[in-house]
């Protein structure tokens, strides 16, 4: 029988990459996004949705097949130093990194099986970078609320973790609303790459990580070192 995942911010970037080696593992995989995919695959159905619309997506959940795994990778960035700061701005960031995560996981949980994943796509920055506080404050909640998902699932054999990358090469490294705080090249020399943080997804995944749960995973390139 072909396990489910659930794949959100799945049509382009990491989330992009996380459905591609889904595929290919033999997972069946839907995917929502705010422009569904045209790309084509017998296992893979794409829904395009949009997360900060609570009431479109409190009516798709429960058409949606029972999910073995939830990957929650739909991310944005905005950039701004303290007394430029928009709160429209950080309204959006939080819907969409914490609160859509929320309302997801909140409405698949029992049908999630025991044993089942959730995977959210943080941010190696969660504890901290000049000019993007609103962005790392979303991430910084993700996290203890991960943890606390996780605290709570433990007894039933359920893992939540979150995935932390450093600067990915995917369409957000570019997004104007990062001009302030451009992204800075990991000491490796180069930008992450996108299957690099879905292979971390996919051994989360897996029955080897079954003992691996509530914790902020980064993959850095060796930023996290100075």
């Amino acid at each position: 029988m072909m396990r489910h995942a659930l794949v959100t911010g799945a049509s382009s970037g990491i989330g992009r990459a996380i459905v591609e080696r889904l595929l290919r593992e033999g997972w069946q995989v839907t995917g929502l996004s705010r422009t569904a995919s045209g790309e084509a695959h017998p296992a893979l159905r794409n829904i395009a949705i949009d997360l900060h619309d609570e009431a479109a997506l409190a009516t798709l959940l429960p058409t949606l097949p029972s999910p073995d795994a939830f990957i929650h990778a739909a991310g944005m960035m905005q950039a701004a130093t303290l007394g430029a700061l928009d709160g429209s701005i950080s309204r959006r960031l939080w819907h969409l990194h914490v609160q859509a995560a929320e309302i997801i996981a909140n409405g698949l949980i029992d049908r999630l099986p025991d044993s089942g994943r959730i995977v959210l796509i943080g941010s190696r920055t969660s504890r901290g970078a000049a000019g993007r506080s609103q962005y790392v404050a979303t991430k910084a909640a993700m996290v203890g609320m991960a943890r606390s998902w996780a605290a709570e699932l433990a007894p039933r054999g359920v893992t939540v973790n979150v995935v932390a990358p450093g600067a990915t090469e995917t369409p957000m490294l570019k997004q104007p609303g990062r001009a302030g705080s451009p992204p800075q090249r990991p000491p490796i020399g180069r930008y992450i790459q996108p299957d690099e943080v879905a292979a971390l997804v996919s051994f989360l995944l897996s029955p080897a990580a079954a003992a691996i749960t509530g914790q902020e995973i980064a993959i850095c390139g060796g930023a996290s070192l100075s």
